[in-house]
């Protein structure tokens, strides 16, 4: 049962001219099997937030801790924090040319598993992860996310976190670009592996970051956390969402706001 613990982060993004703070001071607490939905305006640092927990060249953390079952997740590289149990959805996956999506899957899974799952136990397997997902399974051939629409790539983003089965969660925006019925596809993809992770006892942690509420009516979260200028201003239930639906986000970005 996996807990991930944000202390006091502070992250800085490397530019032409100098690094930029975007994190002033984040906290939080991800335990496994609650799903925490994070929102807020644009550049307030919710992908920041993201990338910085996923290890991304381009964001210094320059003070602050992040654990995961008391291990420094700071001190591991992008693939070893893959193998401690982290996992990023990214808001805008990236193409991979000539890579297909099996070569690219089986690969993963056997960095993170520690060993290759056979042929025909694996062909299975990603078949039926992909049926899941209404997925063809002709994709299985096609190079990582290349001509993909947006609802096909954000799919292949959730049938990653099906297959690689990671502890902790975190998707950037997974909504957006979605239509309607990609957008319940993608949802029940992670409603079924939370569901699956409980059953088997070892239960997942989920960060949602999002925009928009809509996409809490499918996956409900346990906590919300708006998100304003780099840090958490405010916490709170389902209802939290509903108000900043109703009402924006002023009161936490305007001139009443806390500095």
């Amino acid at each position: 049962m996996a807990t991930l613990e944000i202390r006091d982060l502070h992250v800085s993004v490397v530019t032409e001219d100098e690094p930029k703070e975007i994190l002033r001071g984040v906290n939080l607490t991800i335990n496994a099997g609650e799903t925490h939905a994070i929102m807020g305006p644009n550049g307030s640092g919710k992908s920041t937030l993201a990338y910085a927990l996923a290890g991304h060249p381009k964001y210094q953390v320059t003070s602050g801790s992040v654990t995961m079952d008391g291990v420094d997740m700071l001190e591991l590289s992008v693939d070893e924090r893959a193998r401690a149990g982290l996992f990023l959805a990214m808001q805008y996956p990236v193409e991979v040319p000539g890579v297909s999506m099996s070569n690219f899957l089986r690969t993963a899974v056997t960095a993170v598993r520690g060993e290759a799952p056979p042929i025909r136990k694996w062909v299975k397997e990603m078949k039926g992860a992909m049926s899941e997902l209404d997925i063809d399974p002709a994709f299985g051939e096609r190079n990582v996310n290349e001509g993909f629409s947006g609802g096909e790539k954000k799919r292949h983003e959730i049938l990653q976190l099906g297959l690689l089965a990671p502890k902790i969660a975190v998707l950037d925006e997974t909504d957006s670009g979605l239509d309607v019925d990609a957008l319940r596809v993608v949802s029940e993809g992670v409603n079924r592996y939370k569901s699956a992770s409980t059953q088997t006892g070892e239960g997942v942690g989920v960060l949602l970051i999002t925009h928009y509420t809509r996409i809490l009516r499918y996956i409900s979260p346990d906590f919300v956390h708006v998100f304003a200028a780099g840090r958490i201003v405010e916490s709170g239930g389902p209802e939290l969402a509903d108000e900043l639906e109703a009402n924006g986000y002023e009161r936490f970005t305007g001139a009443g706001a806390t500095a």
